[in-house]
């Protein structure tokens, strides 16, 4: 193996490099940086007002940083368009959802799986031999993908009819479909109640697991951070705050001080 390649085999898969990011004289963060490693779900937690959204919009490319770099496999994703993210690999999901409610569940997560086809408008039209086979290749992922997240059932229904829940798990689905190494979870247990909560735990983990997703979580509940979490940062005011395992940023006096209350919490 040559020096190259063991470097690249320790480099992270995502590289926060002192980002910032400043509203009109208000500091929303302040030099922020971290690396994900593959294979890792790792935990971003903090108050509110803290600097996790910001951040999480960031790494979607829905904000520009003031300043700093974010990169991907050692290339800085800051000169992509939020619309050609799907295309390197970072798929993400919303705190409110954001599916198309008049359209079914299988409609929704062949969206997603659009965003990682090469067909354009005129071979469409064309109906050209090779978009034909592509189509059914992406149907038959969108179908594998209905069936691992038990949606199977609810394809052909309006996502509007749907329980909440369920919704969450359909927008799930629709990353899932643009074959994403990166997920980005933005606060996926809201408005879930305790048993949905603790079954999304270890849906998250087993997508991890089964498909080799690394998955960035943003999430108020500690709960699930603190089970599922191979890795946490917490920040603060904009600033990191703490990072760690689990149980090392769970026993920081300064989490403990700005965001836990206690140890025992």
């Amino acid at each position: 193996m040559t020096q190259a390649q063991v470097a690249q085999g320790h480099a992270p898969l995502l590289a926060v490099r002192d980002v910032s990011v400043v509203f009109g004289g208000i500091i929303a963060l302040n030099g922020v940086s971290f690396d994900m490693r593959k294979g890792q779900i790792l935990g971003l937690i903090g108050p509110n007002g803290a600097g996790k959204t910001t951040l999480f919009n960031c790494l979607s490319r829905l904000y520009q940083p003031s300043s700093g770099d974010i990169l991907m496999e050692g290339v800085s994703i800051l000169t992509r368009p939020p619309h050609r993210i799907a295309e390197i690999g970072i798929g993400r999901t919303f705190q409110n959802v954001a599916l198309f409610p008049n359209l079914s569940v299988l409609d929704n997560v062949r969206v997603g799986a659009h965003a990682r086809t090469s067909s354009d408008i005129v071979s469409d039209s064309l109906r050209l031999a090779w978009v034909r086979r592509g189509e059914a290749a992406m149907n038959e992922k969108v179908h594998e993908i209905l069936g691992y997240l038990d949606l199977e059932d609810v394809a052909h229904t309006t996502v509007s009819g749907l329980p909440f829940g369920t919704q969450k798990r359909v927008e799930l689905a629709r990353a899932l479909a643009a074959d994403p190494k990166i997920l980005l979870l933005d606060e996926p247990a809201g408005g879930l109640n305790h048993e949905e909560v603790y079954v999304l735990g270890d849906l998250i983990r087993k997508i991890r697991d089964d498909r080799h997703i690394t998955v960035l979580l943003v999430e108020h509940h500690m709960g699930l951070v603190m089970s599922i979490a191979d890795h946490v940062v917490a920040l603060n005011f904009g600033r990191k705050l703490a990072e760690g395992t689990p149980a090392q940023v769970q026993a920081d006096p300064d989490v403990i001080k700005a965001y836990l209350g206690s140890k025992d919490q």
